[in-house]
């Protein structure tokens, strides 16, 4: 006779089955884990009292207020830069949602002289903080698709960082 048993045969099939699933479960879970760790705020806790929007964001592991939020109704990913004096889209990501570009502007970055392009984001949310018509930049060469919330925006907002939590709000416009 030649060959393997029918039955070890299919065990073997079933065993390499099981560590097939069982590497590609924890391949996932450590995937999602790995996510959540450097964007903390996938889902942003929003309060509201008095017409002021409370938004709390906590720090990744770097450090880093790194959140989930939207350009004109896209999702994108956010970091807080209080050093950036725009918002700064990264060039793919910018033609992706859309955006136009104006006037070539040069910017001094932690890199040095970089060379970009005026934009105005038609709507910009975090949590329940919603924006309208606020200046950007277009940046090419940024290397990722993380939008650096600057200044543009956050002159808009209270904030208040303390330990790993940053505190946004949003006073009601009079």
């Amino acid at each position: 006779m030649s060959g393997a048993q029918p039955g070890k045969r299919a065990g073997k099939l079933l065993l390499i089955a099981a560590w097939a699933a069982g590497i590609f479960l924890a391949t996932r879970f450590f995937g999602s884990w790995e996510e959540r760790q450097e964007n903390p705020n996938q889902q942003v806790a929003t309060e509201v009292a008095n017409g002021v929007v409370e938004v709390r964001l906590q720090a990744n592991r770097q450090g880093h207020f790194v959140a989930s939020g939207k350009i004109n109704g896209q999702p994108v990913t956010f970091m807080v830069d209080t050093g950036a004096t725009q918002v700064a889209v990264p060039a793919e990501l910018a033609a992706s949602l859309g955006l136009r570009t104006g006037a070539p502007v040069t910017l001094s970055t932690a890199n040095g002289l970089a060379e970009g392009s005026r934009s105005r984001l038609a709507s910009l949310s975090l949590g329940g903080i919603e924006l309208s018509d606020v200046n950007a930049v277009v940046m090419p060469g940024m290397g990722d698709s993380t939008v650096l919330l600057g200044m543009s925006a956050l002159k808009q907002l209270e904030f208040n960082q303390r330990g790993g939590t940053l505190l946004l709000r949003q006073h009601p416009t009079p």
